[in-house]
């Protein structure tokens, strides 16, 4: 939405003033490869468009502002929401909720544009240019004069030229009168003649030049001087101006020819620069094009998206630099743990205190926890979800428990010693929902402990990696919540998010010969509190780790320790990952990270029971 704030009632408003009110409202700016798009407030007041982190920072100052003057306005091609603006060297990435939005914006940017740019009539108004309407209609300019320097003398020959065809129209008037005078004389002269046709004598002519109608009458019918003294004009004089301004225009139309010839001779000189220029551009153009093919992106048009300008090769590569880079960050970090923890058995103290905790049968702070969760039933942990939690603990059970032989197509990707992964290809509409199975065995720690440590959030960030932020939304009960949680970003594909609920289950076996499992339950919900964002993708999940405690009695009457406990393993993860990453790149990323998960987060398990009392 645009707010406008402004001070004042409506009737006070001037109209000329009112695009210069505060415009403001909140979009995605696209601001680095690693952050991708963050929501911003946008501000746009006057021709310049400013924006905040957020409203409320408003008065610490702007993170970056732009002048309209002379941006370019551009809606993406293919992203309904999206749109550019872009100065020189400098864009901006913008994205709308949606598309009417969008082009709200638009309009509202192009309009600023245009009312605040200079030359047009509200900015003359405004800041009272030399270059005023009442010059610009008169022809002379109180500008500078050298920047009219070039089209003077043509405009001075043209201004000739209108008064020679002033003049040349009177004298054609004085001229047409005189001939219209003859022609009445003449009228006249005939109609005489017409009356006189029965006289024995004929008009003669005297050497004067007078007519005669017979030599009694000697009257004289008219001459040239009666002629001249009623028209008043010398047509002789009326003749030789006429001449003379048909000249002068002649003689100014040449100049002007002349003029106009030089000036095509310019104009094409410029044209040539012109197109020397474009041609430069284009060459330029060309250049930039195959620098971008080259691999180094900067923007979001080389993001995840179905009309990404990197290729799948690409793709992965870049995926499987970012990955290889959080891994060697996360092996430091591990090491540096590693030498705290080192220092710190080194203290009497502490070591003794280890000692005991090894032979000690009392559960710690933390494993009395482990100890108040029993089995679990509809009577006891009931809310909202408990019949949707009900139906996914029984699926997983019948189906996840099952064989990967016969008709199923489970194929084996990945064997290391004890722990298989297999996995089906599966894609709708483009999307990767490839269901993934791995088993894995798991020696000195139960599958109360395994199932403990995946679901109790206070451990999550000691062997969860890929996680950025988790925050627990909402407490059903002690043993399910409700989780948002946002994944570290992998360039180029976005970054997503999940919302779902976890719960923590115990199943008691129907046979004496076999073990109870233990089970965690996470898979997608919607919550009011937490919408999708234009920021991250949301992913959704379905995702369960079933444990069984295999136990082989020790020799005699000893006590069962850690070497006798055998945890099986059996971890199932259905995602939809949404977005459009290549399915190629999707398979290889689960290929590897999968088992690494496995590995890292039993190993962290077995370090973290390592010397504590056992818990079934």
């Amino acid at each position: 939405m645009l707010d406008c704030s402004s001070s004042g009632s409506d009737e006070d408003l001037d109209p000329e003033l009112e695009l210069l009110d505060e415009l403001g409202g909140t979009l995605s700016k696209w601001t680095n490869y690693i952050h991708g798009w963050q929501d911003r407030w946008i501000v746009l007041k006057g021709n310049i468009l400013s924006y905040y982190r957020s409203a409320d920072e408003k008065e610490y100052g702007c993170r970056g502002s732009i002048c309209l003057s002379k941006a370019v306005i551009t809606p993406h091609e293919f992203d309904e929401c999206r749109f550019d603006i872009s100065v020189n060297d400098s864009i901006w990435y913008l994205r709308a909720e949606n598309p009417l939005l969008r082009q709200q914006w638009i309009d509202t940017i192009e309009l600023h544009k245009a009312e605040s740019g200079y030359g047009s009539e509200s900015s003359l108004r405004r800041h009272g240019s030399l270059l005023s309407l009442t010059s610009a209609a008169s022809g002379l300019s109180t500008t500078s004069a050298s920047s009219f320097k070039k089209g003077y003398s043509l405009r001075e020959k043209l201004a000739e030229m209108e008064t020679f065809r002033d003049i040349l129209c009177r004298q054609v008037d004085t001229l047409q009168k005189y001939f219209d005078n003859c022609a009445d004389i003449e009228s006249k002269d005939e109609l005489h003649r017409d009356k006189v046709s029965d006289e024995e004598d004929f008009p003669t002519s005297r050497p004067d030049g007078d007519y005669l109608l017979n030599n009694s009458s000697k009257e004289k019918l008219f001459s040239v001087d009666s002629l001249k003294g009623s028209l008043g004009i010398d047509f002789k004089g009326e003749a030789i101006t006429f001449k003379a301004t048909t000249a002068g225009i002649l003689s100014t139309l040449s100049h002007c020819i002349d003029i106009l010839v030089k000036r095509e001779e310019n104009w094409q000189r410029r044209l040539d620069k012109e197109i020397e220029k474009r041609r430069r551009a284009e060459d330029a153009y060309k250049a930039a094009l195959t620098e971008l093919k080259k691999p180094h992106y900067g923007g979001p048009d080389y993001e995840e998206g179905p009309n990404s300008l990197i290729n799948e090769e690409e793709f992965f590569d870049a995926v499987e630099a970012a990955l290889d880079k959080h891994d060697q960050i996360e092996e430091q970090s591990q090491a540096e743990r590693s030498r705290v923890s080192r220092q710190i058995s080194l203290t009497p103290d502490t070591y003794s205190s280890i000692g005991t905790q090894k032979y000690s049968t009392k559960p710690h702070s933390h494993t009395s926890s482990l100890s108040s969760i029993d089995l679990i039933s509809a009577s006891d942990d009931v809310h909202r979800f408990s019949a949707q939690v009900e139906e996914m603990v029984q699926s997983h059970m019948t189906y996840s428990l099952q064989d990967v032989g016969g008709d199923a197509n489970w194929q084996l990707v990945v064997e290391e010693g004890d722990m298989k992964v297999y996995r089906r290809e599966v894609e709708e509409s483009g999307i990767v929902l490839d269901p993934l199975k791995a088993t894995h065995a798991v020696r000195g720690v139960t599958g109360h402990e395994v199932c403990h440590y995946f679901w109790d959030t206070a451990f999550r960030n000691d062997w969860e990696t890929t996680v950025e932020s988790f925050q627990v939304v909402e407490t059903l009960s002690d043993k399910a919540v409700i989780i948002h949680q946002t994944l570290k970003r992998v360039w180029p594909a976005s970054q997503r998010d999940v919302l779902y609920l976890s719960v923590i289950h115990k199943i008691l076996s129907t046979n004496e010969n076999d073990p109870d499992t233990w089970l965690v339950c996470n898979f997608s919900v919607d919550h009011d509190g937490y919408p999708p964002s234009t920021r991250c993708i949301r992913a959704k999940i379905n995702v369960a780790m079933i444990c069984q405690t295999l136990i082989s009695p020790p020799e005699g009457d000893k006590e069962i320790t850690r070497d006798n406990i055998l945890c099986k393993i059996t971890y199932v993860a259905n995602v939809n990952p949404g977005g459009w990453a290549p399915a190629s790149v999707l398979r290889a990323v689960a290929k590897r990270e999968y088992p690494k998960f496995l590995k890292r987060f039993t190993s962290y398990v077995q370090e973290k029971t390592s010397g504590e009392a056992i818990l079934f």
